[in-house]
């Protein structure tokens, strides 16, 4: 059995678990930290698409692609119905999730190079 935790970040001391609350947001953050997820994500802003379409665009292999749409239908990020014997998948929270990516490029620009030059988790962590 799966319990809802409650992830109100705006919610006042005490009325939620907050580490509870903090550790379900850092699963989300999670579920975008790998760039073919965010290019993925990014991709299903503009509608619904079929695994190969999105194979095409991303220039990724078929496995990786359906590896991370798998991951984020498990995160609750997309949804997918059938057609035919292709899947078509969508964003299951297509404003909200625009929000976020709006938000976060904002915050990178405010950011400017500090993110990417970040020692723990900037583009040369990444490579090492």
């Amino acid at each position: 059995m799966t319990t809802r935790v409650g992830v109100d970040l705006q919610a006042g001391p005490g009325e939620i678990d907050e580490t509870a609350a903090l550790s379900v947001a850092a699963c989300l953050f999670n579920g975008f930290s790998d760039a073919s997820r965010l290019a993925i994500v990014r991709h299903l802003a503009l509608g619904e698409q079929r695994v190969v379409d999105l194979t095409e665009h991303l220039g990724l292999a078929q496995s990786t692609v359906s590896k991370h749409l798998a991951c984020l239908r498990d995160c609750g990020l997309v949804e997918s119905r059938p057609v035919g014997r292709a899947s078509m998948f969508t964003l299951t929270h297509p404003e909200a999730t625009l929000d976020l990516l709006t938000a976060a490029e904002r915050l990178l620009r405010l950011t400017g190079d500090a993110v990417a030059l970040c020692p723990n988790y900037g583009e040369a962590a990444n490579t090492a």
